[in-house]
């Protein structure tokens, strides 16, 4: 036979590559399936919890927009009281029943039926 022998060292050198090389297939792709599972559901910043945030800042950012909506019509109604005075009077009357000099202000009682049965109603 003319092959060459390998020495005892060198022989074991390759054992312990190829043994190696095993560990690491076996051990390579555990630890990338550990850091997906991590990524996916561990840690504050899992995906999951990345969703809840997105759907807490939508939820958020429709509120503040009814907010400023809300604001931006008690400005203008801020700004009818101070700068007009048809809409002061017409809260003034409706409100708190003032009048105007010369003017007669007429309050309407209820009916005296209706009137009794509301008192029934309560006792």
């Amino acid at each position: 036979m003319g092959g060459r022998s390998i020495p005892g060292e060198a022989y074991g050198r390759l054992e312990s590559d190829a043994s190696m090389n095993r560990l690491a297939k076996i051990l390579l792709p555990g630890l990338l399936v550990v850091a997906v599972y991590y990524a996916v559901f561990g840690g504050e910043y899992s995906m999951f919890e990345l969703h809840g945030t997105r759907v807490a800042l939508e939820s958020e950012s429709v509120t503040l927009g009814e907010l400023e909506s809300q604001i931006d019509s008690l400005v203008a109604w801020s700004d009818s009281l101070r700068n007009d005075p048809h809409t002061l009077e017409r809260v003034a009357r409706e409100k708190f029943g003032m009048i105007r000099e010369g003017e007669t202000l007429y309050k309407f009682a209820e009916p005296e039926s209706e009137a009794i049965a509301d008192t029934d109603e309560e006792g």
